[in-house]
């Protein structure tokens, strides 16, 4: 087995993994082909299809509509026996919803209204103005590349 089988994450690790983090670094490609890294809050669905938004006027904005290829990574540790992580790629589309927008920043920003419907539509409402503003970006991968040093178990 070589030590690039050994250290690939299973579906279920990759999906943890993934759902278990906050920030995902977007990488798009800027003007010219130079990548462009950019971090950002997202949201893992059950399939790892991911959410995130930004603002429409935002270099990624402008970057994803000349080219909606992407590499997507999450990553941790501090030690190499700790380094773990997913790149994931495909293409992204952009979707200019507002209430999706809306649910996007409520679903990576933890915060659900509760039950109360009133409450609920109080918040929503707080943030129309600044969710009018912003594209929802979502993602389905095409092919994933994982990690785990620690399958290592401490021999390299």
């Amino acid at each position: 087995m070589s030590r690039r089988d050994q250290i690939r994450m299973t579906d279920e690790e990759i999906r943890a993994f993934v759902r278990g983090s906050k920030t995902i670094i977007l990488c798009s490609s800027g003007r010219g082909g130079t990548p462009h890294p950019m971090p950002m809050w997202f949201v893992a669905d059950d399939d790892l299809g991911i959410r995130m938004t930004t603002y429409a006027k935002s270099q990624k904005i402008k970057n994803l509509e000349r080219d909606p290829r992407v590499a997507l990574l999450v990553e941790a540790g501090e030690s190499y026996e700790e380094l773990q992580g997913v790149v994931m790629y495909g293409k992204v589309e952009l979707v200019d919803d507002t209430e999706q927008v809306i649910d996007t920043l409520l679903d990576a920003g933890g915060r659900h209204p509760g039950d109360d419907p009133e409450q609920t539509k109080a918040i929503r409402e707080a943030m129309r103005g600044n969710a009018e503003k912003r594209v929802l970006i979502r993602f389905r991968p095409d092919r994933l590349v994982s990690w785990s040093h620690a399958k290592l178990g401490g021999v390299y």
